[in-house]
């Protein structure tokens, strides 16, 4: 925990005036790195800091009408004391333990710019929640310990501004109960998230298990949002680097977003929320409707914006949740289950195959049994897999299995060139099969249970550069020693995995 200790201790003589340090040096690739560039297979720690009443209802019971949001909590009676006894309670180690045990590797992490509050009173300025600094004054400090604690079990954490000021989206877990979105109606809602987000950066970009930050929750689609985020990301990289992943939400526009996302040269990844319960069309369907729906029609534009995002795309939120018009009348308990699991597997084929990671919602809920929101009774009714990691590392196969690979693999794309037009080098394939097959090796043998590289394309284009650097000029061919490179991760995981 020295890496987390000595960016908290340079950060708690931070200036009122929040002069933030200019970006900390770019973690190395290798073993340092894997944290960020790894498949991400996690789950959310669902209102932990950013409430959700359908998830906690007993922290809500003195919350002010309509009781919905943190905000109407805050309003009502004994807040300071509900909330940090929630804070305190709802997560402790052995929940992170039994999250690693099922081979998740990350957790997303949902707070609000409120909870910044103690060490950054500015971010209330000219907010809704400007009178409630001695509410939320505590969280900072307990925010800092989860993410320690959830590094001390190997897990990643991705950052989630789940609650921008005046709210991104209309619904409660944006912090506000009015069901509106008043994020883009004055100045100062604009301001105070725009330093919450270069706070965050710049405490945890040097944190090599803080594996990313998320700019915004699903918010609301318009004309502004995707200025607004290259105009965030600009501000955030002059605290972080420009390896420090940015997450950004596709708002439910994925086409859109995922071209954006592939077009630029920064580490930014989309996310994408899949839910199959909410729409009138979706409730018509049966669990294996959906998983047939996955497997089929969806499959391929998925794949496609998978690709228009080079790779960069992760699902933040999914669930085996089925709306309960979903089952016919009278079907047995046990038949759902059997329906929330084949769309639970097919919702993993398909992430496996194509994205750089998954993250269910939701970790846990304080009452009753939920086997579709729930990830602990999910994995109790078997509808999630006991094991959700990394298939079983056989070891580094001797070296002659990569040379076999390599020709094999050098020969095919040669030949196929060849006798389609040609390419501008096909013998830059073969350095980029060696990197990718040494690299994913690095994932692969890493202490503790395996990983696999997730962020192919972002880990190749470092690579590539390093490459560069040492005298070769790609050019043209520099597309051929990346398909050499992802062809040589592919090879080595299909060696070295049960």
């Amino acid at each position: 925990m020295g890496v987390f200790s000595k960016v908290k201790d340079q950060f708690t003589q931070s200036s009122p005036s929040y002069d933030f340090p200019p970006p900390t040096p770019s973690i190395p690739l290798g073993p340092s790195a894997i944290f960020r560039y790894r498949k991400q297979r996690g789950l959310n720690l669902g209102s932990w800091f950013s409430l959700e009443q359908w998830i906690c209802p007993h922290v809500f019971r003195g919350a002010k009408p309509p009781g919905q949001s943190d905000y109407d909590v805050a309003s009502g009676n004994d807040a300071k004391r509900i909330l940090e006894e929630h804070w305190d309670t709802w997560i402790n180690e052995n929940d992170m333990k039994w999250i690693a045990s099922r081979g998740f590797n990350s957790v997303r992490l949902p707070i609000a710019y409120y909870h910044l509050c103690g060490p950054l009173p500015e971010v209330l300025k000219g907010t809704d929640f400007e009178s409630f600094r001695y509410v939320f004054e505590g969280a900072w400090g307990r925010i800092e310990r989860a993410v320690e604690m959830a590094g001390s079990y190997g897990l990643g954490v991705l950052i989630d501004l789940h609650g921008a000021a005046g709210a991104q989206n209309p619904d409660a877990h944006a912090g506000l109960s009015r069901g509106k979105v008043s994020f883009w109606d004055t100045h100062a809602n604009q301001a105070s998230t725009s330093l919450a987000l270069r706070f965050l950066a710049s405490k945890f970009a040097s944190v090599p298990y803080v594996v990313g930050l998320e700019l915004l929750n699903e918010p609301q689609n318009n004309r502004k949002l995707q200025s607004w985020y290259t105009k965030t990301i600009e501000e955030v990289r002059k605290v972080a680097p420009p390896d420090f992943p940015i997450y950004c939400s596709d708002a439910w526009d994925t086409d859109h977003y995922a071209s954006w996302v592939g077009s630029r040269g920064d580490f930014v990844v989309l996310d994408h929320h899949l839910y199959r319960c909410f729409t009138d069309e979706d409730k018509c369907k049966t669990g294996t409707d959906h998983a047939n729906n996955l497997r089929s029609g969806f499959k391929g534009r998925f794949a496609q914006q998978c690709e228009a995002a080079k790779g960069s795309l992760v699902v933040g939120e999914w669930s085996a949740s089925l709306d309960p018009r979903s089952f016919p009348n009278g079907m047995p308990d046990g038949e759902k289950d059997a329906q929330r699991r084949a769309f639970v597997q097919a919702q993993l084929e398909l992430f496996e195959s194509h994205t750089a990671g998954y993250w269910f919602w939701t970790y846990k809920k304080g009452e009753g049994w939920d086997a579709g929101w729930s990830a602990t009774n999910a994995s109790q009714a078997e509808i999630l897999p006991g094991w959700v990691g990394s298939r079983q590392f056989k070891g580094a196969p001797p070296s002659h299995i990569k040379d076999q690979e390599l020709q094999n693999g050098h020969k095919s794309h040669a030949d196929y060139w060849a006798a389609n037009g040609g390419s501008p080098n096909p013998n830059m394939y073969a350095p980029g099969f060696s990197q990718g097959w040494d690299d994913a090796l690095i994932f692969l043998s890493a202490q503790g249970s395996p990983s696999e590289m997730g962020f192919v394309h972002q880990w190749a284009v470092r690579r590539q550069a390093e490459f560069e650097s040492q005298g070769h000029k790609l050019g043209r061919a520099a597309w051929e020693w990346e398909h050499g490179f992802k062809q040589g991760v592919e090879a080595c995981a299909r060696c070295c995995l049960a």
